[in-house]
């Protein structure tokens, strides 16, 4: 008997029908423009999920260089915060007398011609200055306030020849209605009287900004800071103090402006 194998005809003469090729579509099967649109997945995951595309990331070395960037800058502002602060609290603590040629008395309240508690503790230690022999002249600062019948230069100079120091001797300056406006008229006097030396007198927390700006202003000057007043009696307000000055110093070291108001109380 003969047996045929491979794709012969089969025994009993049927015929089998061909296999359908591979890549054929089912008849039942949708069109290919029907078909759900799919967006293949880096991952693996599976067909048919659409992924929006992202955004990539920033690197991570200039994420690390732009955190740097920011803590650098916040140390570089409180270093700089906090050493204007220790000079501020330093300066205060030294007494610069030396032989000059004014003691500069900065003004401060007055009331009717009566210098306030704070202003009276200058004058004090002014005169104290002058009986040393620091300096043959004592002047005093301070505007005009609006309302106002006296100066605080006029009050000032009032108080000291009052209290004994001779008239001839005590020079009134009356212009600025700040510390830089008051150390930059008597700047301008010292030129028009021809001498050049001064040692500045105010609140010791007071004292490294007025030093500073009546070197500015041109003058030869160093500070002596009043120990007594209400400015030096408690631990709280000589913080907010020392606060308040570094603040204002700062300021004035970027705009060469004063930030003294009328009620600040230095000046």
């Amino acid at each position: 008997m003969n047996h045929r194998t491979g794709g012969g005809r089969p025994r009993g003469g049927v015929r089998t029908a061909p296999a359908p090729p591979r890549h054929a579509r089912p008849p039942y099967a949708s069109p290919p423009h029907a078909e759900a649109p799919t967006v293949p997945l880096h991952d693996g995951g599976e067909p048919g999920r659409t992924e929006w595309p992202t955004v990539p990331a920033a690197p991570r070395g200039r994420q690390r260089w732009a955190f740097r960037l920011i803590v650098g800058a916040l140390l570089v502002g409180a270093l700089i915060v906090g050493g204007t602060a220790f000079r501020v609290w330093q300066v205060a603590r030294v007494d610069e007398r030396r032989p000059v040629d004014a003691v500069v008395v900065l003004g401060a309240a007055q009331y009717d011609g009566e210098p306030s508690s704070i202003f009276a503790a200058r004058l004090r230690h002014a005169e104290e200055l002058y009986e040393e022999g620091v300096a043959p002249r004592i002047v005093t600062t301070g505007g005009q306030r609006a309302g106002d019948a006296y100066s605080e230069a006029e009050a000032g100079r009032a108080y000291l020849v009052e209290r004994g120091v001779p008239a001839e001797d005590v020079v009134a300056v009356g212009e600025g209605s700040d510390t830089l406006g008051s150390v930059q008229a008597v700047a301008a006097r010292a030129r028009q009287d021809g001498w050049e030396s001064a040692l500045v007198v105010s609140d010791p927390w007071h004292s490294l900004r007025a030093r500073i700006m009546a070197r500015d202003s041109g003058l030869e000057a160093w500070s002596s800071p009043t120990r007594t007043g209400p400015v030096v009696q408690t631990r709280e307000t000589q913080l907010r103090y020392i606060v308040r000055e570094t603040a204002a110093l700062l300021y004035y070291r970027l705009t060469h402006d004063s930030l003294d108001t009328p009620t600040a109380g230095l000046g």
